[in-house]
């Protein structure tokens, strides 16, 4: 297959670091892994564009820049990743169209309540245009699936569940031993949370684990809680740490993803609210590496963690069920231990990246045969 390749959102290479930046680079690798010419076709970042007064300009320009270069490529069909009413895919719909291939968007969204807002309305119709335009969209979550059953016939909507290359986390006894003996935790076990420090959900998901777990020790229970991540918000975290859980929390910094599974390895569990993260994908990277998880089953941890299987899930209207289901972990080792188990199976059979994204490559085989004939 030959695809264009667009995402909306943010390009391929952005500096700021997010889960669907990660998504839809590896199902970039992916197609172009499998031998497919694949080739993104532009860096406009539709976020906002319809509220900036030169954005018209810039899109019109944009457009003409795009199909002729697509001329030149010859596109089976155009493939974009994640649209939704902040960043609606204002470019692929009227480029697949002027070149007579196939739509398809990977991670469409549909949100109602959108129309609500004179902001967020433009957004939300120029979306809904997208998304009408689209021969199938693809979903990673059920929650989006069943949005998009609302506007869109079954045939056309495709759920994929979410992936990871479960080889590259893998328990590492080695790292175990190596970073429990550095981090002098003794016979504690090891709470580990992993998140960017930024304003917002994220901090206050941070600071949720660290306030669990300073109950959870001023009830009597020994712990260790780790956190690796950085951001702006760092030198506040630490602030309250130092005064919640003085000698029980140890900062890592920033990690690699490529050494976030030795650091997964060293923990005993892995905990973040993950209040209304799309999905997390840390949740899959620790279950793969042996860890159960903690987090509230409102979001996106519910389509990574089995509850009572691979972890605990909470509702946030019962806030406080995050900690109790941290400190029930934390006091029962053999609880932990067959969930942990039970992860790194369940991650191996269901949200294994390659066998997912074969969905995919065969129902973009499927539209381009019409065309091509």
């Amino acid at each position: 297959m030959n695809i264009a390749y667009y995402m909306p959102f943010k390009p391929m290479g952005h500096p700021n670091p997010s889960g669907d930046l990660v998504t839809g680079t590896e199902l970039f690798h992916y197609l172009r892994g499998r031998g497919h010419t694949i080739e993104p076709v532009s860096r406009l970042r539709c976020r906002w564009l319809y509220l900036k007064p030169w954005g018209l300009v810039q899109l019109a320009a944009e457009t003409v820049r795009t199909i002729n270069r697509c001329r030149g490529l010859k596109p089976d069909i155009w493939l974009s990743y994640h649209s939704y009413y902040k960043a609606p895919d204002m470019l692929g719909p009227a480029c697949s169209r002027r070149l007579a291939i196939p739509y398809v968007l990977f991670q469409g969204i549909y949100s109602t309540k959108r129309r609500r807002s004179v902001k967020t309305l433009p957004g939300f119709l120029l979306n809904r245009r997208s998304l009408l335009a689209a021969r199938t969209v693809f979903t990673n979550k059920r929650a989006d699936e069943r949005n998009l059953l609302r506007l869109l016939p079954a045939h056309r909507v495709c759920y994929v569940p979410p992936g990871i290359h479960p080889e590259a986390y893998c328990f590492d006894p080695e790292s175990r031993q190596t970073l429990r003996e550095s981090w002098k935790t003794g016979n504690r076990p090891v709470v580990f949370t992993a998140a960017m420090f930024r304003p917002g959900v994220k901090a206050d998901g941070l600071r949720e684990v660290i306030h669990s777990c300073a109950a959870i020790i001023a009830g009597g229970t020994k712990l260790q809680l780790v956190i690796a991540g950085d951001g702006a918000e760092r030198e506040m975290l630490e602030r309250e740490a130092k005064k919640d859980l003085p000698g029980a929390i140890l900062f890592l910094g920033k990690i690699p993803r490529s050494e976030m599974h030795r650091y997964y390895s060293g923990a005993d569990l892995f905990a973040f609210p993950g209040v209304q993260e799309s999905l997390g994908m840390v949740y899959l990277e620790a279950q793969s590496c042996g860890l159960p998880v903690v987090a509230f089953k409102d979001w996106g941890a519910s389509e990574a963690v089995v509850h009572e299987r691979t972890g605990l899930l909470a509702h946030i209207a019962e806030r406080h069920t995050f900690a109790e289901n941290i400190e029930r972990l934390v006091l029962d080792r053999e609880l932990r231990r067959g969930m942990g188990k039970e992860a790194a199976d369940h991650v191996r059979r269901v949200h294994d990246l390659d066998k997912n994204y074969g969905i995919v490559e065969q129902k973009l085989g499927e539209l381009i045969r019409p065309s091509r004939s």
